[in-house]
Formats: structure tokens, C-alpha cells, sequence
């Protein structure tokens, strides 16, 4: 039985591989939910901030609606 033990190291070394690979999987895994995790933060912060500019541009723009419907009435 001189194939046994080769046999024995090799599924040793399969093994050995295989956890090593589940080990990177997990790390990349965790990385890249991590950069998602962060993505979808500045998209939120983003659309916040675009909200809030979206309400003081409606705002100025009804003011100037208003004002030149103001100034229309003085010269008529």
C-alpha cells in the first residue's frame, strides 16, 4: 500500500486549499459588502442633499414668479 499515504498528503492538500480559498471567499465577501454598505450611504447623503436644494430652488423660484408678477401689476 505505498499509494496510501501519497493519497493521505494529497487530500491533505486539497483540504488545506480549499479552507485557504474559503478564507479569501469570506475576506473578499466582507470587503465588498463593506464598499456597498458605504455606497449606498453617500447615495442616501447624496439624495438628501439634492432634496434640499430641490425645495430652495422651488422656493426662489415661486419668489421670482411672484415678483415679476408684482412688478407687472405696477407698470399696467
Amino acid at each position: 500500500m505505498p499509494t496510501e499515504p501519497r493519497s493521505e498528503e494529497l487530500l491533505a492538500e486539497i483540504l488545506a486549499t480549499q479552507r485557504a480559498h474559503l478564507e479569501e471567499y469570506r475576506r473578499v465577501t466582507s470587503e465588498s459588502l463593506e464598499l456597498q454598505r458605504g455606497a449606498v450611504e453617500s447615495q442616501t447623503r447624496h439624495l438628501r442633499l439634492y432634496r434640499r436644494l430641490a425645495v430652495v430652488a422651488s422656493i426662489v423660484v415661486v419668489g421670482l414668479i411672484a415678483y415679476v408678477l408684482w412688478l407687472s401689476r405696477l407698470f399696467l
